[in-house]
């Protein structure tokens, strides 16, 4: 059964891809030549997955916003990762993701990790089905190649990385140090949490080391949850590559 459309070349694109989902079926312009567009079509007959050539009104009228560029993709649920199957390298950098409740914003999140070469996000067991559009298209399609993975329980999970010697590093100001003081291990799972609520008792009674983003005005209030996950996931990549030598 359908349970949502993902809407414009980047979203369909990703979700075929990436084969986190089945993908029913396609609609498209009759019109769209772009040579994207071209390649997702050749992508989903090889996958055998229908394709509609239909009006762009026809689009519209189904289509939640006007940025779809004619083309949608009718998916099903994504499937999510088990976290055991990720964790094993020798060079392990995951992410734990609390508190985010703003579907572009967890978007902006999933797009740096990916781009930072995040192995894989943990989250808590919300539904993010209802906002799948708009996850997949503020992370330009990262939501669907990263490996995400569902905790249903908490403490379990932090377990479970504690014993698997994966540290967890909380962005989280009380008894922290800097960030560009801290030598990151090879095995870490950074935490972030939402701007409004921060990460919880939980988690922070995990934590291996809490660490700061040093300001350089003084300024009392918590950066955004994406700004902070780009500073942190782009401190690892500069210590993984040694840019600095």
């Amino acid at each position: 059964m359908e349970n949502y459309i993902v809407e414009g070349n980047i979203s369909v694109k990703a979700v075929i891809l990436a084969n986190r989902r089945k993908v029913s079926k396609i609609m498209v312009d009759q019109e769209k030549k772009d040579k994207d567009t071209l390649f997702i079509l050749r992508q989903a007959k090889a996958r055998k997955i229908p394709i509609i050539y239909a009006s762009r009104t026809s689009i519209d009228e189904l289509a939640q916003g006007k940025t779809h560029g004619g083309i949608i993709a009718f998916c099903n649920e994504r499937r999510y990762q088990n976290l055991s199957k990720i964790m094993h390298k020798k060079d392990v950098f995951l992410a734990l993701v609390e508190g985010v409740e703003d579907p572009f914003n967890f978007g902006y999140v999933l797009r740096t990790l990916y781009a930072a070469g995040c192995d894989g996000v943990i989250v808590g067991p919300r539904n993010w089905t209802t906002a799948a559009d708009v996850v997949t298209k503020s992370s330009a399609g990262a939501s669907e190649y990263m490996n995400i993975c569902i905790s249903e329980n908490l403490n379990e999970t932090l377990q479970t990385l504690q014993n698997n010697n994966i540290e967890l590093i909380c962005a989280h100001r009380k008894d922290a140090q800097s960030l560009y003081s801290y030598q990151f291990p090879q095995r870490i799972c950074i935490a972030i949490g939402g701007e409004m609520r921060g990460l919880s008792k939980t988690v922070m009674s995990y934590s291996n080391q809490n660490l700061f983003i040093p300001y350089q005005n003084d300024f009392k209030n918590a950066m955004t949850a994406a700004a902070s996950t780009a500073i942190f996931a782009f401190e690892i990549v500069r210590q993984k590559n040694n840019f600095d030598k």
